[in-house]
């Protein structure tokens, strides 16, 4: 993708983000409000393409690695200040529910791995693994609008439902909206 697209495609994630930010103020938004989740019929149980990315350490990742596991894949950056919000929140909801049958995925789209390191270490955040998409492909291979977004991606790879906007992810209504779209409303057969 060429330089220009990338920073292009940066800038108009961006101006979306701030837009959220916006209407954060405009609404009052202290904690976030726990919306309703989009359960689009036109994307609900459909197959996620593939998605490539890189873990920590360099090493090539896909959403593929994660199967057979229910995974809520999170794009965010350190730039974004919804995202940076809602980060301790995915913490705590990998601490809670995260085992060999859920994974928070947090995907980054900053250029590296350092600001997101940079980013944990500030934040305190230690459970969630670093991911990065530098390349943005992922935004437009979920045709995302804006970040943070959020996707409920079922064992077989299938999505669920999708979130934009930032949410307090550990709050005990959240958990028991993810816990219902598992068909488990114990979690027990989730960690």
């Amino acid at each position: 993708m060429p330089m220009t697209t990338r920073i292009a495609k940066r800038h108009s994630l961006l101006i979306a983000g701030a837009l959220v930010v916006a209407a954060a103020v405009v609404t009052g938004l202290h904690g976030f409000p726990q919306p309703a989740l989009d359960a689009d019929a036109a994307r609900a149980s459909a197959q996620i393409p593939e998605i490539r990315f890189v873990d920590d350490d360099g090493t090539p990742r896909t959403l593929a690695d994660f199967h057979g596991r229910v995974v809520l894949l999170n794009l965010w950056a350190t730039w974004c200040v919804p995202c940076r919000q809602e980060m301790p929140s995915l913490d705590r909801l990998q601490a809670t529910l995260g085992g060999p049958g859920f994974e928070v995925l947090a995907l980054s789209i900053d250029n590296s791995a350092q600001a997101v390191r940079d980013f944990y270490r500030e934040y305190g955040i230690g459970r969630l693994a670093i991911y990065i998409d530098p390349s943005t492909r992922v935004t437009d291979t979920l045709d995302a609008v804006g970040i943070p977004t959020t996707v409920l991606v079922d064992r077989d790879g299938r999505e669920r439902w999708r979130r934009v906007g930032p949410a307090e992810w550990d709050a005990p209504e959240m958990v028991e909206q993810i816990l219902s779209h598992l068909g488990s409303g114990s979690g027990a057969d989730l960690p």
